[in-house]
């Protein structure tokens, strides 16, 4: 805030008398204009105290030349005596008077150049004092960061900065966390978002829901921030509220809105905020992610023991899945939590093969036990629910289904010692064997094959499952092996597909012909095999399917 004119008319050493305008001293002074011309106005940007001897102007000039200062937006006039005039003319303070523009007169012993360094001086304060301000904010700012509940904190710490209130939106604009400071906001938000409030000062705040009501008029600014990359932010002004809004990284947004204007000051501390709140968000992330990873390193080793029969070691070790989550950056998850222990009763196994989705990502979508296991998503749920969820896995992969009721599991779910109905380990293996050779012929275009489907395959149904899975495992690992983003199996089983023909199997991977044949040369010398004998193609075709 800049220093006013009352300020400057307290300043002894200069020893300035007010003349008129004295109901208009607190003026901000934005700094000082010494002229002598008729017409100073086209060299002012308003908010100067004019400085003048009056050389050039006579009773006659007082008018207009008020007028012309006012209607410019000059805070005030100090008129300098001895030397062009004796004294300040009454017709000048009589014009001043008239229009409200406060006149000082400035005695001939008090230079100009006086009141421009004073006023200079005053400005230099204000300005370390506002980044003094701002510094000591973000400080503030830092320190709610670095406490146990991070994002919340620094939301709660920028509205009692900035007087006002703060929204913490998720990507989809729902209200992750919000705040505001009683006495400090206005009623409501209007002309920005149109959402009616309670009365500031109120001992409630603002009626309940009005976060939520906030968050849908902002709807449409969050759609410009998603669809405009290079848009930083958007800031919104009504009578009564000003509104900013910032993306917080590519998955969430924050509000802020006062009845204020932000200044410079302000809108340093709410860039502090913003970066902040992105460091903490990008900061829960990483944490969610290593969480989600060593719960995925429990699972699978759970997966291992189920395998080898240690149905009470594996829910042991699946129990400890059970704890307080991480936090995390967004509304919870949707999902149920994934049952601590195996379910009980016949079960179903699905192979998941997703080359675009995380697998973590795909077991968080999947209300079942999921377990990672050689590059695939191995998920065990109730025969009766495994439908539903590998339409769910589908809808971004390709999923193989055992026969329903392959393991069955008795038993409460309190049983750790894990009676059990046959051989678990003998049938999960037969079902996971089942649901991979399901996967194999699963297809784009067919993306959820079961394993009962595929009866009646002709040849292929006369080959000794076990014998014949384990040839296609070997003969195909180099290329499962391959360190590449390629993927070669599927490059080779859709080059089989359409007979060698080049342009049709590139068009069905979506790559270019050249693309597949280099693919089809690294299969060919990986494999030690020319891909152009049929007795080869035959036997590569036969893997590919079992």
């Amino acid at each position: 805030m800049a220093p006013t004119l009352r300020r400057v008319a307290t300043i002894a050493p200069l020893h300035l008398v007010v003349l008129a305008g004295r109901e208009r001293l607190d003026r901000p002074v934005r700094w000082v204009a010494v002229s002598e011309l008729e017409d100073p106005t086209p060299f002012l940007e308003g908010g100067e105290l004019v400085l003048t001897t009056g050389m050039r102007l006579a009773d006659a000039d007082a008018v207009p030349y008020v007028s012309r200062l006012v209607a410019r937006g000059a805070a005030g006039l100090g008129f300098g005596v001895g030397l062009s005039h004796g004294a300040v003319p009454p017709s000048f303070v009589a014009a001043a008077e008239a229009e409200g523009l406060p006149l000082f007169e400035v005695p001939r012993d008090t230079p100009f150049i006086a009141i421009g360094k004073a006023v200079s001086e005053l400005l230099a304060a204000e300005q370390y004092e506002e980044i003094s301000r701002a510094f000591a904010a973000q400080g503030r700012l830092t320190r709610a960061a670095l406490q146990p509940e991070g994002v919340e904190a620094v939301i709660d710490r920028l509205a009692r900065e900035i007087g006002g209130w703060v929204l913490l939106l998720d990507e989809t604009g729902a209200v992750r966390h919000a705040a505001h400071v009683t006495g400090h906001v206005t009623g409501h938000v209007t002309g920005v978002t149109g959402v009616t409030g309670s009365a500031a000062g109120t001992a409630g705040g603002r009626e309940p829901g009005w976060a939520e009501a906030a968050a849908r008029t902002l709807e449409p600014e969050l759609i410009r921030l998603r669809r405009t990359p290079t848009l930083s932010s958007v800031a919104l002004a009504g009578p009564d509220e000003h509104v900013i809004v910032q993306p917080l990284g590519r998955r969430a947004f924050f509000a802020v809105g006062s009845s204020r204007p932000f200044s410079p000051t302000r809108h340093t501390i709410v860039n502090a905020a913003g970066s902040l709140l992105t460091l903490s968000i990008e900061q829960e992330r990483a944490r969610g992610r290593e969480q989600r990873a060593a719960e995925a390193r429990v699972r699978a080793a759970a997966l291992s023991l189920l395998l080898a029969g240690e149905v009470g070691a594996a829910e042991e070790a699946l129990a400890a899945l059970s704890g307080k989550p991480g936090r995390q950056a967004g509304p919870p998850a949707r999902k149920p939590p994934q049952p601590p222990q195996l379910p009980r009763g016949p079960l179903s196994v699905l192979a998941c093969a997703h080359a675009d989705v995380d697998l973590d990502d795909l077991a968080e979508a999947l209300p079942c036990f999921t377990a990672p296991r050689g590059g695939l998503l191995v998920a065990i749920t109730p025969a009766a629910e495994a439908e539903a969820i590998a339409e769910i896995a589908g809808r971004h992969g390709r999923v193989g289904v055992s026969s329903p009721g392959v393991v069955t599991v008795e038993g409460s779910a309190d049983d750790t010692a894990g009676r059990v109905a046959g051989n678990v380990a003998g049938d999960l293996a037969a079902g996971l064997d089942q649901a991979e050779r399901a996967l194999a012929s699963a297809t784009p275009a067919k993306p959820v094959v079961r394993f009962p489907d595929l009866a009646g395959q002709g040849l292929l149904s006369l080959l000794d499952p076990a014998a014949g899975a384990s040839f296609a495992a070997a003969l195909l690992a180099p290329l499962r092996e391959y360190g590449s983003r390629a993927d070669l199996v599927e490059s080779l089983r859709a080059y089989l597909t359409c007979n060698g023909h080049w342009d049709a199997a590139a068009q069905r991977l979506g790559v270019h012909r050249h693309t597949l044949r280099y693919r089809m040369r690294r299969v060919s010398e990986l494999l030690g095999r020319d891909l152009d004998d049929p007795a080869a193609r035959a036997e590569l075709w036969i893997a590919l399917s079992l």
